[in-house]
């Protein structure tokens, strides 16, 4: 784990932050790149990634803040965020600044790829580009930046999985939160109740749990492999999305299975209900758009 990669004073470089500005300025150069092979002005790339980023943002962490306030009850990062507001309005500083330390740094991919589809979907509109061609522009790319992004999480102990005990399972000591036993207790209360675990672990142990954040990045990756080359010979506009769409969804449907997320309904957590409406609506809309050709 390196969760914080420089620091000084007050300035903090984080693992997380980094790989976060290497999947923006890495897909920000290959979609330009790719935009100019196709002899479309590469400008639009910059001005994607910056709409994409901009809205991933501000949707990874409204999801993050509504996820904390329901399940957990933690009202600390929206009272910091309305204390942010507050102290920008009032003028106090150290109004603003505490609001930042509550505001926390809690980002959640799905909830990203919502707000980064609506703010590029208002780019598009503002300049009368076509959603669909855009859409097979940038999709491989939200692979990649996935990719990248999951060992952010993994180098800062986030986002791991349930506890388990094979050769390449980890632990994360100082995770966010800690892979302990007493974390477990606290945290997550239906996993430290089971039978399982409880024969298995005894107060102290730190525990080992699935690396999902590696196995995440490998999946996107190879999408984004798969994606790359599938848009070449694509002549349906539109559809290299809607393949994004269905595998993305797939894959994270599954994983979720090995997450500690909380439980909305039936057993499923809300990234799951949001990946399923991701494979059902994707693979409507593939059926008729090949329904149409035919």
């Amino acid at each position: 784990m390196y969760p914080i990669l420089f620091e000084y004073e007050s300035l903090q470089i984080t693992s997380y932050g980094l790989m976060l500005m290497l999947a923006f300025l890495i897909c920000n150069h290959l979609l330009k790149k790719y935009l100019q092979s196709i002899n479309e002005d590469p400008s639009i790339g910059e001005d994607i990634i910056f709409y994409a980023a901009f809205g991933g943002i501000v949707g990874s962490k409204t999801y993050y803040l509504l996820e904390r306030a329901i399940f957990h009850s933690d009202f600390s990062n929206l009272n910091g965020m309305f204390n942010i507001f507050r102290g920008i309005f009032t003028f106090d500083l150290s109004l603003t600044l505490s609001g930042f330390n509550q505001f926390g740094a809690g980002l959640v991919f799905l909830g990203g790829l919502i707000g980064g589809m609506i703010s590029v979907t208002y780019y598009i509109k503002k300049n009368n580009l076509k959603w669909l061609t855009v859409s097979d522009w940038v999709a491989p790319y939200l692979a990649l930046g996935h990719s990248i992004g999951r060992v952010g999480c993994f180098l800062v102990g986030d986002c791991y999985g349930t506890h388990c005990s094979l050769p390449w399972s980890v632990s994360f000591k100082n995770g966010l939160p800690p892979t302990t036993y007493e974390s477990f207790r606290y945290n997550y209360p239906s996993v430290f109740n089971s039978e399982e675990f409880q024969l298995l672990y005894n107060s102290g142990d730190i525990i080992n749990v699935h690396p999902t954040q590696i196995y995440e990045s490998l999946i996107y990756l190879v999408l984004f492999f798969y994606l790359t080359k599938i848009r070449r010979s694509n002549s349906i506009k539109g559809y290299v999305m809607l393949e994004y769409l269905f595998l993305a969804g797939l894959a994270r449907f599954i994983i979720e299975f090995l997450r500690l997320n909380p439980e909305y309904a039936m057993g499923l957590s809300g990234a799951q209900f949001i990946s399923l409406f991701m494979i059902l609506s994707s693979s409507y809309f593939m059926y008729i758009f090949r329904k149409k050709i035919n």
